[in-house]
């Protein structure tokens, strides 16, 4: 085994176009014969060094020689004490293959952040995370990205491995159905943010798949860390009951956000910042695959969760998260900041970002009201914001509002009447024993009432005229557990996305 030394970095300068970063000199194989099978195979190791302040990626160059069947690598890396409040070291790894590192590029190959010690790739198969395929003759990249350094720094020891042979064949992969039988016209329930063992999840593709029909979804987007592998992950889990749409958590260090519902193997890159005036690229790129942009947990306190992008490229926007948090609380209190009576709204999503037990999925869900059960339509409902949010499958919650001619407006849509017209606003809600009914417009809290422990139902009316109300949206909130000393709401367990009144909505 050949150990090579690489405490001083060698600047190239910012090789991705994007967020900094610095390449090493790169690492040599011997060139054995092409397609040689009974050539050994060769390892190398890397050792290095990273101080605190180094750019968010540091790359190794491979040289990789014809002939090669697998390429596997490990890697480890110190772990120091560090003092209260401060981070300790956490180091990513993903890799790049000979058409190189640029940002956007066709390079990619595979990441796995920090979930992994090790991974491996050829053209039959690859590690969860990886794109399977030929390892050809070229510089390679391992793509290392300090995520948090301690202030004694980050010692690492990085291992390459090639094996020689026939390149074999690499499968055709084979992607979920766009569409699912469905009802019709109807409201479907969703979990839009979920990870499996792909990226930095536990669970199985089977094992979500039998998640989601058991909490009541009817479709799910598999969405892993900055990669694609899981699209293909999928064959004979979908069915006539469950839709699976392909998508990715895109991962950067000023915030995440979900491509929903992209053309299967679409690939959106990761490696910038705000600064870097990147991410309305990608944006792009989403929407002419036909996905969704949707900032996720945007007030979350993990280092690099707080949004820093802007809403202006966005569809939605998840502001509820798994379990309802003060985080949730701050995600929705500035998401009603943006509700205005008229112009572009941003219609609020809740997933489960479920990554393994116990962590429930479908907690949350989002209930959207679609043409049938099929890729364009659920995400034509999202973005259109006919949906509304719950805790689970047994939820049901329904809002409209109808002026005095009969003339009606449900959730996601506007009522366009006089102002002086007299309206209804209706909330009908099921599933929660003991809530508390909201209905609240843009001057705020209008009218609230409890159910009975005992009771599972409940309506609450409100009558008003066009002139006082922008909008009305609804919240059903637990009983809070102080029994409403603090003054503070309990936690949610459903609301809606708004019904407007007056001129137009702009969506």
């Amino acid at each position: 085994m050949g150990a090579v030394n690489r405490r001083d970095l060698l600047r190239l300068g910012a090789a991705t176009g994007g967020a900094a970063a610095v390449t090493l000199a790169p690492v040599d194989f011997a060139n054995a014969d092409d397609g040689d099978a009974s050539a050994r195979p060769e390892t190398r190791t890397v050792r290095g060094h990273l101080d605190t302040g180094a750019p968010d990626f540091v790359y190794v160059p491979v040289r990789v020689p014809r002939g090669v069947r697998r390429l596997a690598v490990s890697y480890s890396y110190d772990r120091p004490q560090v003092p209260a409040g401060t981070p300790g070291n956490a180091l990513d790894i993903g890799v790049f293959d000979e058409r190189g590192t640029e940002l956007g590029g066709e390079g990619f190959r595979g990441w796995s952040g920090g979930a992994r010690t090790e991974f491996f790739l050829s053209a039959e198969e690859a590690t969860p995370g990886y794109l399977a395929g030929p390892v050809n003759a070229g510089t390679w990249h391992v793509a290392l990205g300090p995520y948090t350094i301690a202030p004694q720094g980050l010692d690492y020891e990085l291992t390459i491995t090639l094996e020689y042979g026939p390149a074999g064949t690499t499968p055709r992969p084979t992607y979920p159905r766009e569409r699912a039988r469905g009802r019709g016209r109807a409201w479907y329930r969703g979990d839009c943010h979920l990870h499996t063992v792909h990226s930095d999840g536990r669970r199985t593709p089977a094992e979500v798949a039998a998640a989601a029909r058991a909490a009541g979804l009817d479709f799910i987007v598999t969405t892993e860390h900055n990669t694609t592998s899981g699209h293909g992950a999928w064959r004979g889990l979908d069915g006539d009951d469950l839709l699976v749409l392909c998508g990715e958590e895109v991962t950067t260090r000023n915030g995440h956000y979900l491509a929903l519902g992209t053309d299967p193997g679409t690939f959106v890159d990761w490696r910038y910042r705000a600064r870097d005036d990147a991410y309305p690229r990608y944006a792009r790129r989403i929407h002419r695959a036909g996905g969704l942009v949707v900032p996720a947990h945007a007030h979350a306190a993990c280092i690099g969760c707080s949004w820093k992008f802007g809403f202006r490229e966005a569809d939605a926007v998840e502001l509820w998260n798994g379990e309802w948090t003060a985080e949730e609380e701050l995600a929705l209190a500035s998401w009603e900041s943006l509700l205005r009576g008229g112009g572009d709204w941003l219609p609020a999503m809740g997933n489960s970002d479920a990554h393994r037990e116990p962590q429930p999925v479908g907690l949350a869900q989002t209930v959207v009201l679609a043409d049938g059960l099929d890729r364009r339509s659920v995400l034509a409902g999202i973005a259109a914001g006919r949906s509304y949010l719950a805790e689970s499958s047994a939820v049901t919650l329904d809002l409209t509002v109808t002026d005095e001619r009969g003339r009606r407006a449900g959730i996601g849509e506007r009522l366009d009447a006089p102002a002086d017209r007299k309206v209804t606003v209706r909330l009908e809600v099921s599933g929660v024993p003991g809530g508390v009914l909201r209905l609240i417009t843009d001057q705020g809290l209008m009218r609230s009432t409890q159910l009975s422990s005992d009771i599972n139902s409940g309506t609450l009316t409100w009558e008003t005229t066009v002139s006082l109300v922008a909008y009305v949206r609804a919240e059903v909130r637990h009983r809070p557990a102080d029994g409403g000393a603090s003054g503070l709401p309990g936690a949610m367990a459903a609301m809606s996305n708004p019904v407007f009144l007056g001129g137009s909505s702009g969506r």
